[in-house]
């Protein structure tokens, strides 16, 4: 039986989704959440195979979540479901961890076909969300690269430190943490410490 979590803001969509799910015998919807952060809290609680998770939900961006699931080793596999398909969206989510990009108006078979192939280690995309990534993939500039102290500064983030603990283990002001900061997030292209950080594991500038 593949268990499934439901990440989605609006009522009626899960319970869309819960009812197109529960029909088929070998999946089972075990838990509902209308943010990310509760969706969250319910895959390290339950333990689901996957989870289906909207991007744009109160409480925070659902790749924010993708990340956090992924950098704390859930063994749950996230899928976006959303009828968002921008470039940006797609990259993001990829890159936090997504094990696939999906959108709402999926059939109730291809949808419950994509669960079962997520469930067994394989990446599930929509074939639009597919295509768009590969172009993205081709025009996309080569691996940066980070300074030695950049990634000093980025490793304490992955430990979680906070600005004025990198400074005073580093011995440099918070003021210049946050210059470093400002500087990986420009090279990396992200906007925030979480999505820095698995992007960088994925380029493979810090270490899994």
């Amino acid at each position: 039986m593949i268990r499934i979590v439901l990440a989605d803001d609006h009522p009626v969509v899960r319970e869309g989704l819960r009812a197109m799910l529960s029909a088929e015998p070998d999946l089972e919807v075990i838990g509902d959440a209308a943010s990310g952060p509760r969706a969250e809290a319910l895959a390290a609680e339950l333990r689901p195979d996957i989870v289906l998770m909207d991007l744009r939900m109160p409480g925070g961006s659902g790749v924010d979540s993708i990340a956090r699931m992924t950098a704390a080793g859930l063994p749950c596999r996230v899928i976006v479901l959303t009828t968002y398909e921008t470039d940006r969206d797609i990259l993001r989510a990829v890159e936090a961890g997504a094990a696939g990009y999906l959108l709402k108006d999926l059939p109730r078979r291809e949808l419950a076909d994509a669960v079962r192939a997520a469930a067994r280690g394989e990446t599930v995309l929509a074939p639009s969300v597919a295509a768009r990534l590969v172009d993205q993939l081709r025009t996309r500039p080569e691996r940066p690269r980070l300074s030695q102290r950049e990634t000093a500064v980025l490793r304490l983030v992955a430990e979680g430190c906070t600005n004025a603990e990198i400074g005073r283990r580093l011995f440099i002001g918070e003021s210049t943490v946050k210059t470093h900061l400002l500087r990986i997030f420009g090279k990396l292209g992200v906007d925030d410490r979480t999505a820095a950080v698995t992007s960088a594991m994925r380029y493979g500038l810090l270490e899994q």
